[in-house]
């Protein structure tokens, strides 16, 4: 297996291969066997956080986790108040008029 080094060096040696042939892409997956494919993701994470480690493409920011987590709050509010503006509805029609103990008609 290969070291994070060697799968760091595989990256970039790649990367230079692409630039040379006037490409201006990232190396994917498809550039690599299978084999070689498995040992860069085991030493080195996520495909795209092999090309971070291995200098070849800028960090994310910080504030990608944080904006993730802002838009799933925001998601789950929404479907949360949309529950309860339907139970609250679906209530209403549900209410006996005054005056009727049976039940027998409904708002």
């Amino acid at each position: 297996m290969l070291s994070a080094d060697a799968c760091a060096a595989l990256l970039r040696a790649k990367y230079a291969e692409l630039r040379q042939n006037g490409l201006t892409r990232y190396p994917c997956r498809a550039d690599f066997d299978d084999a070689t494919v498995v040992a860069i993701k085991a030493r080195l994470g996520p495909w795209p956080r092999a090309l971070e480690r291995a200098g070849l493409k800028p960090p994310r920011d910080d504030a990608h986790a944080e904006r993730q987590k802002q838009r799933r709050i925001r998601a789950k509010r929404r479907r949360t108040a949309a529950k309860i503006a339907a139970r609250t509805g679906a209530q209403k029609e549900r209410t006996p008029v005054p005056g009727d103990e049976k039940g027998e008609n409904l708002k």
